[in-house]
């Protein structure tokens, strides 16, 4: 098979490879990219592997960087763009489930292929196009299948994590789990527990914005990999409720965790202590314990709800809402929070400096509380937002 219309990606990166291939080198596209270029979508960076070792790559390039040496790999600078170019290797010893306890650099790409995780991210191709298919990665694009390269066990106690990028293409690409690869899976979800939960947060936030996520999570659920992610055994019921719902289609990591939070039943601080255990930022836990606690309103919200959620933050929780049918047009959630007299305290007309300057105020605890109070009056429609009359209510009244 072969790639007529090359994506300008492979062909701006080609002359690496022709100059690889100059000096007596095999050199191919390899991976996502040319998985992607036969499944018609997009692609980013590409990935080219050769048969030239590290020492050998850096005589042949000028300008090239250290990237990732001890695993063959360098980074050729060529004008303005980088290009990462990895020599063929085998691995063995995986002692830690994860990584390789010896790498080795070889001459031959099908040992190099051989290695990875999927048939269909096993695919080579040259500079012209021409599609290198050595473990039935064509058929499985065109049966839209997710298999193993070789034995899936072996695979899997390569790197444990390749369990769950399996169910995520599932979900990201809409195919099928390939039979033998469910039961290694099944058979081998305990090595999940090796793998660091960054990784596999990586993993699960891809399954849950794919194209087909309940696909996914139901593949999820029956290789029983659930039972070895954090806060996840405890909570089946939520996880089998969630893989139910029509039309899941989260736009967004925050929404995937306030629909998780809400799912499983936690209150807005556990879904954040949740998050904490996923390691997940302080900026995404923030955003998802604020979302989370207005779902609990919707459909009903006061000014008060819109003004602490903020308009972005209020449409992920509608974009929730919409799965127990309490969901509001946005066009309304937006009408809704612009309304508002006041969308931050920075817009309000008062400021401490002004309370100091015209009512004498000293420094202290009680000018937070007085402008705290003036805000809520002005938030709730009870005095204008207006620094003559702000200032006459606080020394008249308050």
């Amino acid at each position: 098979m072969k790639v007529i219309n090359l994506p300008q990606n492979f062909i701006d990166a080609r002359p690496i490879l022709e100059q690889l291939q100059k000096h007596g080198y095999e050199a191919y596209f390899v991976g996502g990219s040319v998985r992607d270029t036969l499944l018609e979508t997009s692609i980013n960076d590409v990935d080219i592997a050769t048969s030239a070792y590290p020492a050998e790559v850096k005589n042949i390039f000028k300008r090239t960087v250290d990237t990732g040496i001890k695993h063959g790999t360098v980074m050729i600078l060529d004008h303005g763009q980088g290009y990462e170019v990895t020599t063929f290797r085998t691995e063995s010893g995986y002692q830690d489930f994860r990584r390789p306890d010896s790498v080795t650099f070889v001459r031959s790409l099908k040992e190099d292929l051989k290695r990875r995780d999927l048939t269909i991210n096993a695919l080579a191709m040259d500079p012209q196009g021409n599609i290198i298919d050595l473990f039935g990665g064509l058929n499985d694009l065109k049966a839209k299948t997710i298999k193993a390269v070789g034995q899936p066990a072996a695979r899997f106690h390569e790197d444990a994590l390749r369990m769950m990028r399996a169910v995520r293409f599932v979900s990201q690409l809409g195919f099928t789990l390939d039979n033998q690869t469910r039961l290694a899976i099944k058979e081998n979800a305990p090595l999940l527990t090796k793998i660091a939960v960054e990784r596999i947060h990586v993993e699960w936030i891809k399954l849950m914005l794919g194209k087909d996520p309940q696909k996914g999570l139901n593949e999820f659920l029956k290789t029983q990999m659930f039972q070895y992610c954090l806060s996840f055994k405890e909570h089946e019921e939520g996880l089998k409720k969630i893989a139910q719902l029509s039309n899941l289609n989260l736009h967004s990591e925050i929404a995937v965790w306030v629909l998780i939070g809400h799912f499983f039943g936690l209150k807005p601080e556990e879904t954040g202590q949740m998050l904490r255990e996923w390691k997940s930022s302080n900026e995404i836990i923030a955003d998802v314990v604020k979302a989370q606690k207005a779902l609990n309103h919707f459909p009903v919200l006061n000014p008060q709800v819109l003004y602490q959620t903020g308009l972005p933050l209020l449409l992920v929780a509608n974009q929730v809402a919409k799965y127990e049918n309490n969901a509001l047009p946005e066009a309304t959630l937006s009408d809704w929070y612009n309304s508002l007299p006041i969308k931050s305290k920075k817009e309000l007309q008062l400021t401490g400096t002004d309370l100091i300057k015209n009512l004498e105020f000293k420094p202290g605890p009680q000018i937070g509380k007085t402008i705290n109070s003036i805000e809520q009056l002005v938030l709730n429609g009870k005095l204008p937002n207006k620094k003559e009359a702000l200032l006459h209510y606080t020394k008249t009244v308050m």
